[in-house]
């Protein structure tokens, strides 16, 4: 085959396609969005709990108070294995060697529980060993992504009735969809803030008792826009 050959077969090939997408962009078509959301209960918890070693008479180590932690919450059920991590990688401890601090050593942890009635055993417990600098770090729902996936079906649903129900006077049939466009928003942890401690309100630390605590439920929403064909 000579090149002029070849260059006329490409030519026409080319405006062989363009021809069908001006075709296939031409064809009657309604254009339609839909939106669906839900709430969840998060159940993934993460609570931030720091340990401090003061200079002061009669202080506690935090090797000591790790281990009662660590004791506490193993007679709650909780697997330290899976569940407790430490926060800073680098290095186990931070240390403060400032003038007018009277705080020598502090160790950072990240405690994973699964529910509220969870989390609030776990605060008592820390409240028991006198560990107040514990706040909620975050809050996940682990079934995220199966349920983002179940809300775009949904909203593609919704879409199509609503395409329906537009061109049902017109006695015009909605065909299959020629653009679909997700325009739905990720959805990402929640994260709280530091300053939000959360303490038993028991006044004697020996008779705390777990907190029955509510977490806020998850907002999830997605959005489409589609275009469906049309015919008579």
């Amino acid at each position: 085959m000579s090149k002029l050959t070849f260059f006329l077969v490409v030519s026409i090939l080319s405006i062989s396609g363009f021809g069908q997408t001006k075709n296939f962009l031409d064809v009657p078509y309604l254009e339609t969005s839909a939106r669906v959301d839900t709430l969840v209960t998060p159940d993934k918890i993460y609570l931030s709990i720091t340990i401090t070693e003061k200079d002061s008479k009669g202080r506690k180590s935090v090797e000591e108070q790790e281990n009662k932690m660590a004791q506490a919450f193993r007679g709650l059920g909780i697997d330290l294995d899976k569940q407790l991590f430490i926060k800073d990688l680098s290095s186990n401890f931070k240390k403060y060697f400032l003038r007018q601090k009277d705080v020598l050593k502090s160790k950072r942890y990240s405690l994973l529980v699964y529910s509220g009635k969870e989390a609030g055993e776990a605060l008592a417990a820390l409240e028991k060993l006198k560990i107040a600098n514990t706040y909620l770090e975050k809050t996940e729902y682990s079934k995220m992504e199966a349920l983002e996936l179940e809300l775009k079906s949904m909203a593609i649903k919704k879409a199509k009735k609503k395409a329906e129900a537009l061109t049902a006077p017109l006695n015009q049939k909605v065909g299959s969809a020629i653009h679909i466009m997700d325009v739905s928003t990720p959805y990402y942890p929640r994260y709280q803030a530091p300053r939000m401690e959360m303490k038993t309100m028991a006044m004697d630390m020996e008779e705390a008792q777990p907190l029955d605590i509510d977490f806020e439920q998850i907002r999830v929403e997605t959005s489409v826009n589609v275009k469906f064909a049309l015919s008579n």
